[in-house]
């Protein structure tokens, strides 16, 4: 095996996690991990195939991962970045919206992408520099460049506790300049949405492993990606989740000036 991982391995990856969450769906046993985030044994198998396999390839390399690793380091030459089953919940009531990503980063930069959905047989692949693709069929973000028209996919927390009157008012205030919202429950699949234009923007708070190889397959996409707010200095942002946006290029500021824009209507109600 080369010192750097190829595409095609990590699709291969994806493709056997993807058969093993299949096979154990008819079979779930469901958890609830600190007493609110769903979690299966098949999430764990998953984990676990992954880890084994890029370990046994790329022994000096370090795992970021939801299940199995969530609080590993990210400061590493070599890191893989890795959630088993993004859209545990669609998972676990039999809806198709699922997704393993897996991505590789070098130096902090994600290189290599890869985000599969086994239920739908659709495969999200990226490279830096090279171009993203469906099913091996190259992609690009929607064109849209009226907020109006825009189709825009949003997610909530499982813990709500605190942040609800922000969610609502960001709500409240995107569906009443765009088109219509959409919330499929996979972060993942949200953003690879975004690149194949199903989506014209996506906004959320997430964890690395739920955007780490989205984002990438966004951006080589042609769609714009960073935060509503600008992520602190020392904080790598292609791994930094809190407020995430990725959009078709035009609409990029205008939704970001707008969920500011909710934030300081919030703000402002609560101190009146």
């Amino acid at each position: 095996m080369s010192a750097q991982p190829t595409l095609g391995f990590i699709r291969k990856l994806a493709i056997a996690a993807g058969e093993i969450i299949v096979s154990e769906r008819n079979k779930l046993d469901i958890q609830f991990k600190g007493g609110h985030e769903l979690v299966t044994q098949a999430d764990i198998a998953a984990d676990r195939v992954i880890r084994e396999s890029i370990l046994a390839a790329f022994p000096q390399h370090h795992i970021l991962s939801e299940e199995l690793a969530p609080d590993a380091a990210t400061d590493h030459r070599h890191l893989w970045v890795i959630d088993p089953i993004d859209g545990t919940v669609n998972y676990a009531h039999l809806h198709p919206q699922v997704a393993i990503s897996i991505a590789y980063y070098h130096k902090g930069q994600a290189r290599l992408a890869v985000v599969h959905n086994p239920f739908l047989q659709e495969t999200f692949c990226a490279e830096q520099g090279a171009g993203a693709w469906l099913n091996q069929q190259p992609i690009h973000c929607s064109e849209q460049h009226e907020l109006k028209r825009a189709l825009v996919a949003t997610g909530f927390p499982y813990q709500k506790d605190g942040v609800l009157p922000q969610l609502m008012s960001r709500l409240n205030t995107v569906l009443s300049h765009c088109a219509d919202m959409r919330r499929l429950g996979s972060a993942a699949l949200d953003i690879c949405w975004v690149a194949c234009g199903r989506l014209d923007a996506y906004y959320e708070t997430v964890k690395p492993w739920d955007f780490a190889a989205a984002q990438l397959i966004a951006r080589e996409a042609g769609a714009s990606s960073g935060h509503i707010y600008p992520p602190p200095q020392d904080a790598n942002p292609q791994l930094w989740g809190e407020d995430l946006l990725i959009t078709a290029p035009a609409l990029y500021e205008p939704l970001q000036a707008l969920l500011q824009q909710a934030d300081k209507y919030l703000l402002s109600s609560q101190q009146g």
